[in-house]
């Protein structure tokens, strides 16, 4: 069976489904989803590009800010740092590799847990880390883990790490016709409305967001759920999440038809249905609706930034050194400088990608003397 016809099985059992559940299927389905198949996702053979497949230097420089906050939670004797959705464990590889490297006293405290549902992602990772699991340096949580309601509590400081998680979690979406469902018919896909539910004027009214026209938003329902319950998770630390996204106020600027897409081979299409399992799906995040889930959780969110700008608060005091250092010759130095560039400049990641941190039971002044929110004060 292929995922085309469990999803046709399903509608034909249920009747037209939500649109969150058709992405979900698309992307997680235990044997036939995006994130299950064992052909290649990210980089250059795959379908999309991550901040870490540019270079490793996005890895290094979090992994100097993750030492930063390790110091300004006291620097503890063990430090959980958890990442949400590490893919192939690329970033994970870069982080304690450099930590290991650059800040001996904080790798000796750190631990590095990663929350992959993915059976064939999570053989990838092993392989790639089976250094660090050797040394209990790094552990896979289990799968259960990474859905939501079953995040466990987590003991001591913690920091929370999500690059390009939140886009991935499958969206409600709405428009003046009620809420989109998904129907079958003659081996096709259509599109079909229902009553907009509860839950979804709730989120409406809250933000004051109200579709018009042909418009079309997403109601990130199952985001807000999980980032709350994250930030619940535990007592003292800090949640960081990377993604490419929006506030409240951009989205009502620019009225738009949504932002769900698809990505398949590096090209961007916005027919979601084409290839069910065989290409990704996402939506911007609601940046907004993410903070204050946060803080829903107890923690305090803090001034949102691009990914320029955070970046360049961790490089600058350095000039970037750790993207540097293992450049010989110049042609290298100006391959890496291309490279940088590339994340940290407009045309590149830098303005479409923010982050958003937020911290529980830190001093707020301390928190803006992180080198990453040096550009927060301007």
């Amino acid at each position: 069976m292929t995922l085309r016809e469990k999803i046709e099985q399903e509608i034909r059992t249920r009747g037209p489904i939500p649109f969150s559940r058709y992405m979900e299927m698309c992307l997680y389905d235990s044997e036939l989803g995006y994130y299950s198949r064992t052909a290649e996702q990210f980089g250059k053979a795959g379908d999309f590009y991550t901040s870490s497949d540019v270079h490793a230097v996005f890895g290094r420089l979090l992994a100097r800010q993750f030492e930063e906050m390790w110091r300004v939670l006291g620097s503890p004797e063990r430090l959980v740092l958890l990442e949400l959705g590490p893919g192939r464990g690329l970033f994970a590889q870069d982080v304690l590799d450099w930590s290991e490297k650059k800040f001996p006293e904080f790798f000796r405290a750190l631990h590095y847990a990663l929350a992959e549902s993915s059976p064939a992602l999570r053989q990838r990772i092993q392989k790639k880390l089976t250094r660090h699991f050797e040394t209990g340096r790094a552990s896979l949580r289990p799968p259960d883990v990474i859905r939501i309601g079953e995040i466990e509590s987590l003991s001591g400081p913690v920091i929370v790490f999500a690059n390009e998680f939140f886009d991935a979690l499958p969206v409600e979406v709405v428009s003046p016709e009620g809420e989109l469902r998904i129907d079958a018919h003659n081996g096709r896909f259509m599109e079909t409305w229902a009553p907009t539910s509860v839950e979804e004027l709730e989120f409406l009214d809250r933000y004051s967001i109200h579709p018009e026209d042909m418009e079309r938003i997403e109601v990130p329902l199952l985001a807000q759920q999980y980032m709350a319950r994250v930030a619940r998770s535990f007592e003292r630390g800090f949640v960081l999440a990377i993604d490419y996204g929006y506030t409240r106020e951009e989205q009502l600027a620019g009225r738009h038809r949504g932002t769900v897409a698809a990505f398949r081979q590096h090209s961007m299409s916005a027919d979601p249905y084409q290839a069910p399992g065989e290409q990704d799906i996402t939506a911007h995040v609601n940046f907004t609706a993410l903070a204050a889930a946060t803080e829903r959780g107890g923690m305090q969110a803090h001034k949102l930034l691009t990914q320029s700008q955070f970046l360049m608060g961790i490089g600058q005091a350095t000039e970037f050194a750790d993207a540097f250092e293992e450049c010989r010759l110049p042609q290298e130095r100006a391959k890496v400088a291309l490279q940088l560039k590339h994340l940290v400049t407009p045309a590149g990641m830098g303005e479409s990608f923010h982050g958003l941190l937020a911290s529980k039971k830190v001093d707020a002044q301390k928190v803006t003397e992180l080198s990453g929110m040096a550009f927060a004060k301007s």
